[in-house]
């Protein structure tokens, strides 16, 4: 039997503020059985609240030790392996009790089922994150169940097998490219990154020499979850329950995309020509310690290092310097709310990319020039 030393057994204690997002569920709760001014909770909770506690608490630069085995990882694995039945079982609650609620108007309902669409994208997707990037069956599982809830199956997909693999160069379409505004950055990833995801696992598929019908390709089974989902979701709520169910599912795959325009914008690795680039390293994504947004967010602000070593478990998640890696002045939470205002977010970020240019590629001196060359696509 193997004996885990005592400095690398992560108690209860140490892993209990990443499990302050279940404190969302009884927000949510309280929202609909209240109605009125309650319907303002959740964003109020969740963006509003961490981004006070970030404020008050600040960064946290401490790298936990990198020798911990798994087996002292259990209390930060569990919140994931318990995410998708709370998080499920609040949905199908509110599907049920929120189109018979005589004391909810539409707008109420309406502004719960945007609460609902935080949860499920905020920290739900952030969750099946978490869980697609380990070799569990079961926790793989669960990131598709998630994913189901939010009509977003394919993520899994364009994540592993595109965006992991070509983060900085054009066949990335959730890498933000310089000086484009989030209102044009979300009309073209969310084409793009649904035909990039099939192509890929039809290339995956074509080098075992099967073909795109061939029921191993997961597109199958996202498309079975979310026929599912559907279903389930006008069987419980008729079709008001519908509605609301696919306008939570739209909300949360508005909170991914405001994440993934964040993560990377403006940033590029270099071209080696012939098709290559430069190894992905903690230069190519924007981090952030900031302590209790990483609560919220299982540290995927220390987005640096998850490129860099993308099966790191997220306690294990280290941060980096300004010297190593470019860093974002705030939280994703007022990070996503400037990105939703182009001209706030280009006098914050503009400039820092600038600055990332000129210190790791100074030898580059027009930059318009050398995007074209890569890519036709104007930046």
């Amino acid at each position: 039997m193997t004996t885990i030393p005592a400095a690398k057994v992560t108690r209860a204690s140490h892993a209990l503020p990443f499990w302050l997002s279940l404190g969302l569920v009884p927000v949510a709760i309280i929202s609909a059985l209240v109605g009125g001014w309650a319907v303002l909770l959740m964003p109020l909770a969740s963006w509003g609240l961490f981004s006070l506690l970030d404020s008050i608490i600040g960064k946290n630069t401490d790298n936990p030790d990198l020798e911990t085995p798994e087996a002292g990882l259990g209390w930060y694995r569990a919140i994931t392996l318990i995410w998708f039945p709370v998080q499920f079982a609040l949905l199908l609650w509110l599907l049920y009790y929120v189109p018979r609620a005589e004391h909810l108007g539409v707008l109420e309902a309406i502004l719960i089922f945007f609460g609902m669409g935080v949860i499920s994208g905020s920290i739900g997707i952030n969750y099946s994150h978490e869980l697609m990037h380990q070799k569990s069956k079961l926790e793989r599982w669960l990131a598709d169940l998630l994913l189901a809830t939010v009509l977003y199956s394919h993520f899994r997909s364009e994540h592993l097998r595109v965006h992991h693999l070509y983060i900085g160069t054009p066949r990335d379409p959730v890498t933000a490219h310089y000086n484009e505004g989030f209102h044009r950055f979300l009309p073209r990833v969310l084409g793009q990154c649904l035909t990039s995801s099939w192509k890929a696992e039809k290339a995956l598929l074509a080098r075992r020499d099967l073909p795109v019908t061939h029921l191993s390709n997961p597109f199958w089974r996202y498309a079975a979850l979310q026929g599912a989902m559907l279903a389930l979701a006008f069987a419980i709520g008729g079709w008001m329950g519908l509605l609301l169910f696919i306008y939570q599912a739209s909300v949360a795959i508005w909170q991914l995309e405001l994440v993934n325009y964040i993560e990377h914008y403006g940033l590029t690795r270099r071209h080696l020509g012939e098709g290559k680039y430069e190894h992905v390293l903690p230069r190519h994504s924007w981090n952030a310690d900031h302590t209790a947004s990483n609560w919220l967010l299982l540290n995927l602000q220390r987005h640096s290092d998850h490129h860099y070593k993308p099966d790191r478990r997220f306690p294990l998640l280290q941060t980096y310097s300004a010297e190593e890696a470019p860093q974002l002045p705030y939280g994703y939470p007022i990070m996503t709310m400037a990105a939703m205002v182009p001209p706030l977010w280009k006098r914050i970020m503009n400039p820092r990319v600038r600055a990332w240019r000129k210190k790791y590629y100074p030898d580059i001196k027009d930059w318009h020039a050398y995007n074209k060359a890569q890519n036709p696509m104007p930046r």
